[in-house]
């Protein structure tokens, strides 16, 4: 069982392409989904959107949220207060770089790698 990734972008064409890419490079064997645009179809996070994502990505092994922008991050987190326990404690939020990280996070998830291992594989691309 993998890891899961989720892409949480303001734009609904960001997150479709990375997840994209995502497929292309590693394939099927990480659950995968992505979300944004706000409800309007403009630019934006939607906090429902998120949940559902991350529900169609859901793994036991675990579920690591990427986001673009600060926005994104705030959406996700009440995403995550609002499954809550005991989901909650197995998803955690990625502040990296949203395309490259969601490849490296979702290669690392690819071989097995545990939800920790995975987030801070996202992580080694952060700016120090």
């Amino acid at each position: 069982m993998n890891v899961g990734i989720v892409i949480v972008s303001h734009s609904s064409k960001v997150a479709e392409g990375t997840a994209d890419m995502v497929r292309q490079m590693v394939g099927d064997d990480v659950p995968l989904a992505w979300c944004g645009g706000n409800a309007e179809g403009g630019l934006g996070t939607d906090v429902g959107a998120i949940m559902q994502a991350i529900d169609r990505a859901w793994s036991d092994a675990g579920v690591a949220v990427l986001v673009d922008l600060g926005g994104a991050e705030t959406n996700s987190e009440m995403a995550v207060e609002m499954i809550g326990a005991p989901r909650a404690e197995r998803i955690v939020i990625c502040n990296a770089p949203i395309v490259e990280g969601a490849v490296m996070a979702a290669t690392e998830a690819s071989g097995g790698a545990s939800l920790d291992a995975v987030v801070a594989t996202a992580h080694e691309l952060s700016p120090v």
